[in-house]
């Protein structure tokens, strides 16, 4: 209990920090999204509709400090207030239903590339040295090295418009009404596929190459050594002993993948025009949708801190003598 209060408070704290910045950061990009309206109306829009405006937006002629407690009572209250490009559809709202659409692709994509790093890492750990290892080696450092933007384009141009077997955008066919039948969801799927061997290929590298040296650093341990001793079979060894307790540092490595995976979908969405939260902020940071901005990047916040926090828990979990310290 001492260990959970102590981790809680460290990251409250942290998120309390992240808020702050969150709070000035979109406040010193240049331009007003209040302004910005009152010049695409021109003449048609009065002083007084533009204070109107302010009022609704929540931009209060007040200083900055009372902007931010009344910023930070709206977080914790959840009113993130109404976007300005979406107006009047509440921020909630719009990054509800963005946040849909990224955590599936994001999830299904994460769940792939951990499972398929872990047993490509095992397996080149196991056999290093051999050819096996430089294959797995050498595109493990390939694919993790690629930015996402670039791995977007090529599979955009190879197999949305070259040969044309996928979809160039859009999460579903918009002539499909959304319900829970299987041609709407296979739709969802084909227009997804793309997307989710971008992100990939982009992230299953990170882990082959995390498994691969956690396990080489194991295999001369003397409970490896006493392992085959007593005439257990390779496949125990490698995956009971060795691959199990290897898996404790690759554990770790998944909290810093959310904050890849959050970063590559945001180009992949753009480039893909996925209804996600990356091409939702995109959107946002165009129009200068302050709102909208804030809420999206404390949903990054949240995410981060939370994995991380999941990740110190299973830590207790997975290792016994952290239960002792």
């Amino acid at each position: 209990m001492a260990f959970l209060l102590r981790r809680l408070a460290f990251y409250l704290a942290a998120f309390l920090v992240a808020t702050t910045i969150n709070f000035f950061l979109p406040r010193l990009m240049p331009g007003d999204p209040i302004q910005i309206m009152f010049a695409s109306a021109g003449s048609e829009l009065s002083l007084e509709n533009l204070n109107a405006l302010k009022l609704t937006f929540g931009f209060i002629d007040a200083p900055l400090g009372e902007q931010y407690f009344a910023y930070l009572k709206s977080v914790f209250t959840g009113d993130l207030g109404r976007s300005i490009k979406y107006f009047p559809l509440p921020v909630t709202e719009l990054l509800g239903r963005a946040l849909i659409w990224t955590l599936g692709l994001m999830g299904i994509a994460t769940l792939i590339s951990f499972t398929m790093g872990s047993l490509l890492g095992v397996a080149a750990a196991w056999r290093r040295g051999s050819l096996l290892d430089s294959v797995i080696s050498l595109g493990a450092i390939f694919s993790s090295s690629m930015p996402a933007v670039v791995v977007s384009l090529i599979m955009l141009f190879v197999f949305g418009y070259s040969l044309g077997w996928f979809p160039n955008g859009y999460a579903a066919n918009p002539l499909i009404d959304p319900a829970w039948n299987w041609r709407y969801i296979s739709s969802v799927l084909y227009h997804g596929t793309l997307p989710l061997l971008t992100l990939v290929f982009v992230l299953t590298g990170g882990f082959a190459v995390t498994m691969r040296n956690n396990m080489i650093n194991l295999l001369g341990e003397d409970y490896i050594v006493m392992a085959r001793a007593k005439g257990l079979s390779d496949n125990n060894v490698m995956l009971w002993y060795a691959a199990r307790n290897a898996l404790l540092p690759t554990v770790s490595s998944l909290a810093i993948a959310i904050g890849t995976i959050l970063g590559g979908s945001l180009v992949t969405e753009v480039v893909f025009n996925y209804p996600g939260l990356g091409n939702t902020l995109y959107q946002a940071i165009i129009a200068r949708d302050y709102p909208v901005i804030q809420g999206q990047l404390l949903i990054m916040t949240a995410a981060m801190l939370i994995s991380n926090f999941v990740v110190d828990l299973s830590y207790v979990l997975l290792d016994p003598r952290l239960k002792k310290a």
